[in-house]
This record gives C-alpha cells, structure tokens and sequence, in this order.
C-alpha cells in the first residue's frame, strides 16, 4: 500500500473508533440522564417542592435530549452517498436545535408551576430525604457533564458539548436548590420555594439560548474563530515549503469534520507531480493539526501571485 493510502487507512480507522466513541456516550447518556431523573422525581415526591419538580421537569428534557441525541450521532455517523455527498454530519446540529427548543420550552413550564407555587404556598414534607436524592442527582450530573463535555470537544460533536453543557447546567441548578431547600424547613420561608422555581426557569433559558445560537451558527456554515484560522495558516506555512502563497483561504466546521480550501501559488515551471507532493504534504499537516479534514486545494500559476495571505519561502 502507498504512503497516501495508508494515511488513508488510518484516518478511516481513525473515524471509525471515534464514531463508536460517540454512539457509547451518546448510549451512556440516556442511561444517566433516566438514572437522574428517578432520584429527582423521588426527591419530588418526598418534599412536594414546587422548586424540585421544576428540577424533574427540567431533567425529563435531558432525557428526550439524550434519546435525540443518540439518533443523530447515529445518523451523522452514515457514511457519505450519492444525496448527501459531504456526508451526514450536520445532523448533530438538528438534535442540538431540538435540546434547544425542547429547554425554552421546559422554562415556560416551569415559569407556570413557580407561579402556581407562589399563589398557593405551602410546606414541604421529608425534606432532608428529598434533599439526599436530589444531591446524589446532582453529583452524578457532575461527573457525567463533565465527561461529556470533555469527550465532545474532543470529538468535536455538537450533541456531546450540548449534551454535556446541559447536564452541568443542572449540577448548578441542584447545588443551589440543595441550599435553598435546605432553607426552607429551617426559616419557615414558604415563598422561597417558587423562587428557587423561578431561577431555575431563568437559568434554562440562559442555557437554551446558548445552546440555539450555537448550533445554528454551525448549520450556517459560520468561519471558526481567530485561533483556528491563525494555526491554520501557521501549518500551511510550515509545511508548504517549495510553493510560493496560499490565498483565499475559506474554513467551516460541520460536526467533527473541517473543511478546508484555499489556492495555492507555485513557480510557474513547477511539475505537475511536484505540487501535488506539496499538497499531500499540506494536507498531511493539516490533518494532524485539526483532525478529521476534507481539503481542497486549488493549484496556481506564479502569475496569479498576490501577495496576500500566507506567503511561504520557497526551497533553497
């Protein structure tokens, strides 16, 4: 096998494993987020907390969340065919958009049950049991959030990072119902309940916004910011080395995939067989810096030099 076939290879081991990454956590996921919701519908239950059943309404999202989130890490997962050439991966943005709207959604629920809460008050009943099931809730969201959240940027799956931003939201959520339950049997303060209700309400909708704009940038193609583009041009710098400029550089992210394209400017007696080592090298280089990459490199005459955006020396 050549040098560019076993690159070939490797990458689509590569891609392989990490979609099999995604399906076990996008499986681990729902699994938690079922587990979580039993101990908050029990804490529910024990106390009668307008601010606890917000918590449960709000985690039966992260359920729904995780069974959308699972579908389309299966479905982004699909290798390319003849409808969908570049491949699949943008579904990840939909399952994301669908967390979002579901969140927004949830908040307006849980604004009705604080107001409700606020007109009829009244006491909690086995607080300290409901508080111990709502804790152990929130340590397990801790845990899980945190690894989702780390596996996704790893991955770069938007339904793992709002997945995982999602579950650490409620670990905040919960640290401060922890405490603002607590207080409630031991000050007599009844209306603290649908105020703990209330801030929750506000709180999904802080992260629910987040979450949409984020994925919709994503479905819209949007550049990746400064840092991206600047070891971009840094990589194509470092290993174009007989080539003269790359211009016209054009970036998007979809899913765990770049994709790359630019023009690049070599001598005007270059071989053909010769710039196209420099840009498997490229290419080679990039891979290595963002991951999985599709690249397009356009090859240019020394003509059509201008100057501008990466010049790169040429072999001594």
């Amino acid at each position: 096998m050549t040098e560019g076939g076993d690159r070939f290879g490797n990458s689509l081991a590569g891609d392989v494993r990490d979609r099999r990454i995604r399906l076990r956590l996008a499986q681990a996921s729902l699994a938690v987020a079922l587990l979580a919701l039993l101990l908050k519908y029990l804490a529910w239950r024990e106390t009668g907390s307008v601010a606890l059943k917000s918590d449960a309404l709000e985690t039966l999202i992260n359920v729904a969340a995780a069974v959308a989130g699972l579908w389309a890490i299966h479905y982004a997962s699909r290798p390319a065919d003849h409808n969908h050439t570049y491949g699949h991966h943008k579904a990840e943005y939909l399952s994301a958009i669908l967390e979002s709207a579901l969140v927004l959604f949830t908040s307006l629920t849980i604004a009705a049950e604080a107001w409700e809460g606020w007109m009829h008050p009244r006491p909690l009943e086995s607080p300290w049991t409901g508080l111990v099931f709502n804790g152990v809730a929130t340590l397990l969201n801790l845990v899980w959030g945190a690894v989702l959240l780390r596996a996704g940027r790893a991955q770069r799956s938007p339904a793992l990072i709002a997945g995982g931003q999602h579950v650490l939201s409620d670990v905040w959520t919960g640290v401060g119902l922890v405490v603002g339950v607590g207080l409630i049997p031991l000050t007599g303060w009844l209306w603290l309940d649908p105020v703990l209700a209330a801030l929750i309400a506000l709180n999904v909708v802080r992260v629910g916004w987040g979450m949409l704009r984020e994925s919709v940038s994503g479905l819209m193609d949007e550049a990746p910011g400064s840092e991206t583009m600047t070891r971009l041009e840094h990589v194509i710098r470092e290993s174009g080395a007989g080539a003269l400029e790359a211009h016209d550089i054009r970036v998007r992210i979809v899913g765990s995939v770049t994709f790359v394209e630019f023009h690049l400017v070599v001598a005007a007696d270059m071989s053909v067989s010769r710039a196209h080592e420099i840009c498997d090298r490229i290419e080679a280089a990039i891979r290595r810096a963002l991951g999985q990459a599709l690249i397009s490199i356009h090859v240019e005459p020394q003509s059509k030099l201008l100057r501008r955006g990466v010049l790169i020396s040429p072999e001594v």
